[in-house]
């Protein structure tokens, strides 16, 4: 006599198993979707044209500042930020702009409005985290010259700050 075994399909391994494998890719690919058109890429420029014009505005912003001789030291204390020219220094006095650009997340970026002392020492303060890596951009507010570099926080003594 044989013993056949009765059991229903779905009592097996395989069949699940061979079920699992579709179902599932089609879990992964729906999470997928969901992910790109529900999120945002604000690295990917919509305007490569005006993007490369802008580029040429900054380089030309940037020689400027090679010719005026700009040199600065920039003191990054918690949220005290501190900026001591060496040569270069504005006749005007008036206040000038820092930048700060966050390498990879656009909603971290901010400015400062600089305002020089009795001393001579062009101050501001943020409540700001600077920690992380940023592209800092020194401009006056008339902006025909820019200083930029790219700078690490947290960070202890001066930056040397060269177009």
């Amino acid at each position: 006599m044989e013993t056949t075994d009765t059991k229903p399909w779905y009592k097996y391994f395989w069949p699940w198993f061979l079920i699992a494998v579709p179902a599932s890719s089609f879990i992964v690919g729906y999470f997928v979707v969901y992910f790109a058109t529900n999120t945002d890429d604000s690295l990917v420029v919509d305007d490569y044209y005006k993007e490369g014009k802008a580029i040429n505005a900054t380089m030309a912003k940037v020689e400027a500042a090679r010719r005026l001789g700009i040199m600065t030291d920039l003191t990054v204390n918690g949220g005290e930020i501190a900026l001591q020219f060496h040569s270069g220094i504005p006749a005007t006095g008036n206040a000038l702009k820092l930048n700060f650009y966050h390498v990879t997340l656009q909603d971290k970026d901010f400015s400062i409005l600089l305002t020089r002392d009795a001393s001579g020492i062009y101050r501001g303060y943020t409540e700001q985290d600077t920690a992380g890596k940023w592209q800092v951009s020194l401009t006056p507010l008339d902006e025909k010259w820019k200083v930029q570099q790219t700078i690490g926080f947290p960070r202890t003594g001066a930056i040397r700050f060269i177009p």
